[in-house]
């Protein structure tokens, strides 16, 4: 059974919840079996007080705007029905599981946590496979050619799918060595591929060495072993 996971981002009326600060703007987006679904969940947030100046350049959202819109209260069952036993995936967790922690915790409710199957840092994922470079989701969209050229200001929804797609670049090829030689024909007249007739091709020791290089060249630049090397070689020898 494929891993339910859920992007999720928010906007906020600053950047300090000590400062009475409130989230304004909800965005999530379900992958499974690492496609992006098309169930979305967006709420803007009515916060019964005003954006500083600073947050209002980066989302645009207005207080106008926002005045008749519902209170986090009326959109919380909608938000936790979302991320229910999913693994919650968070662009600098820490400063939007605050801000919903706090929020819960105004209306009686239990933290942010008890609520999802996990809760997973992509900063922290890139700070680990990008030591010393810069991480915000900008930067990854450049580093993964994820284009965000329509990206003129902070949305919680925009930036989820960004995020997604960042994430998913990230994570590629991680999951499974196995390689799918035999799909499911696309209408009953449809033949399978006939995996006895492939070629096995024995790579030569120059292969070999040029293989290991490239992956010492991976360990060096992740500061971990890649995957190939984590799994034991009998597990990837071709069938007799």
């Amino acid at each position: 059974m494929s891993i339910r996971q859920v992007i999720l981002d928010t906007e906020t009326t600053g950047l300090e919840v000590r400062d009475g600060h409130r989230i304004i703007e909800i965005g999530c987006l379900e992958i499974l079996g690492r496609r992006i679904t098309e169930r979305r969940l967006h709420h803007y947030v009515n916060p019964d007080r005003a954006s500083d100046e600073g947050a209002l350049a980066v989302h645009g959202l207005t207080d106008e705007f926002l005045r008749d819109k519902p209170r986090f209260v009326d959109v919380v069952d909608d938000l936790l029905a979302f991320v229910a036993g999913a693994e919650v995936i968070i662009h600098n967790a820490s400063f939007d599981v605050e801000f919903l922690d706090a929020e819960l915790k105004r209306i009686g409710r239990a933290p942010f946590a008890e609520h999802c199957g996990c809760i997973t840092d992509s900063l922290k994922l890139a700070r680990e496979l990008h030591p010393g470079k810069r991480n915000s989701l900008d930067a990854l969209c450049d580093r993964y050619q994820v284009s965000n050229a329509h990206r003129t200001l902070h949305g919680a929804l925009l930036d989820a799918g960004l995020l997604a797609d960042v994430y998913l670049a990230m994570t590629r090829g991680q999951d499974t060595l196995v390689i799918d030689l035999a799909p499911e024909a696309t209408h009953e007249d449809s033949a399978p591929i006939d995996v006895s007739a492939l070629i096995v091709v024995t790579a030569s020791e120059a292969d070999i060495a040029a293989h290991e290089a490239l992956l010492d060249g991976i360990n060096a630049a992740n500061k971990a072993p890649p995957v190939w090397r984590r799994v034991p070689p009998a597990a990837i020898q071709p069938a007799a």
